[in-house]
């Protein structure tokens, strides 16, 4: 469907729950779309928003639909209105539709099968471990994303997961469309370099470890357990202080808590400075990841590249991703305390070091090329780099 004087792919992607306070989607979306660009490409972006939009990024076009709040989200929307969504499609004629979420935009997979378009469904989460986050019993959340993945594998003509933990969700159903694509990190932009003496003194607060939690503040999340860790750390005798970069439908219940237990923890809300979410991260001794359901973990690979090691849920993506630049713990306070405490005890300079040569296998560059492999889009030599 490449129009006239196109050299490259009109390269349509779809994405819900997108805020401009959300943190790891919306920068794999900044960064894929910079190098299908830098590749000679036209990426289209849809997101929904309050008001409608269109506006040319550094990322390609970016088209904004009105779309209602998902209740007891904390301000993520969604794509509901078909028909426009459907007559934009048709307006757009892409030549790839790339989509980032399996549930109310699944259709767009049948609508591309007729208009010949071929379509990936890109997994961000996984199904069973959102349900079992949200208080369904194992059984039947497993039951219910196979179903869904099932559906999903049918309606498209290629699953892209970004770990081989996220990868196992459909492959048990037999799923056999599925690839693998990771993610990546800029390790321009987050650097050891950047950490500061004087940050670290205005957070520890009096204290000697600096402990961080870069996280959108809801459930599927457990921010909950970050405090928990940081009590049972602190009943140890280690004096440990909590900064909180990132906002959520629980904060206001964090918060009341931190002050309650007397908790030495500073809720930032969404830090939306780049730069200052890189100091930030360089800045900890320690960074916490204790969502259940990640399939990635792009804020922990971004501490890692600041040279912060990561202490993770063993439940997830994550311990895949850190590898020895961090360690795995039971969804439990005390499990990840033993954890931090068990990192702390190694030298400063050599876990720093661990964990800035772990960021340095995620390149971005990498990412998109196994995103436009998915795509059947042939790669030119050199085409992905993208200058700052």
């Amino acid at each position: 469907m490449s129009g006239p004087g196109r050299d490259g792919l009109r390269i349509v992607r779809l994405a819900n729950f997108v805020t401009p306070a959300s943190g790891g989607l919306r920068t794999a979306l900044d960064e894929l779309g910079r190098r299908y660009l830098a590749a000679g490409h036209e990426p289209v972006l849809i997101v929904p928003g309050a008001a409608p939009g269109d506006v040319h990024t550094g990322q390609g076009r970016v088209i904004t639909l009105p779309g209602p709040v998902l209740p007891g989200s904390g301000g993520y929307r969604v794509l509901v209105n078909r028909a426009r969504l459907r007559g934009l499609l048709e307006e757009l004629r892409p030549d790839r539709l790339e989509v980032s979420d399996r549930t109310t935009l699944r259709w767009t997979g049948e609508w591309a099968r007729r208009a010949r378009v071929p379509a990936v469904m890109v997994s961000h989460e996984t199904a069973d471990g959102v349900l079992r986050t949200w208080g369904v019993p194992p059984a039947a959340a497993g039951r219910a994303a196979d179903r869904l993945n099932t559906l999903s594998a049918h309606a498209y003509a290629r699953i892209v997961c970004t770990t081989e933990w996220a990868e196992r969700e459909f492959v048990r159903t037999g799923v056999r469309n599925v690839v693998r694509a990771p993610l990546g990190v800029d390790l321009e932009r987050f650097r050891p370099e950047l950490r500061s003496t004087a940050l670290r003194t205005r957070h520890l607060r009096g204290q000697d470890v600096l402990l961080l939690l870069g996280s959108r503040l809801s459930v599927e999340k457990r921010p909950g357990r970050a405090l928990d860790a940081l009590a049972a750390l602190r009943h140890t005798g280690v004096r440990a202080a909590l900064v909180v970069a990132g906002d959520g439908p629980l904060r206001a219940e964090l918060e009341r808590r931190a002050r309650a237990e007397r908790l030495p923890a500073d809720f930032l809300g969404h830090v939306r400075d780049r730069v200052r979410l890189a100091r930030l991260q360089a800045s900890a001794d320690l960074c916490l990841a204790p969502g259940p359901a990640e399939t990635f973990g792009l804020s922990a690979l971004e501490a890692l590249a600041c040279g912060t090691p990561v202490v993770a849920s063993a439940a997830s993506a994550l311990p895949e991703v850190i590898g020895p630049a961090g360690l795995a713990a039971a969804d439990t306070g005390r499990a990840f305390a033993a954890a931090l405490r068990e990192l702390l005890g190694r030298p400063e300079e050599e876990r720093r070091a661990t964990a800035r040569a772990r960021a340095g296998h995620f390149g971005w560059d990498r990412s998109a090329a196994a995103f436009l492999a998915a795509h059947d889009i042939p790669q030119r030599h050199g085409a992905l780099e993208v200058r700052p």
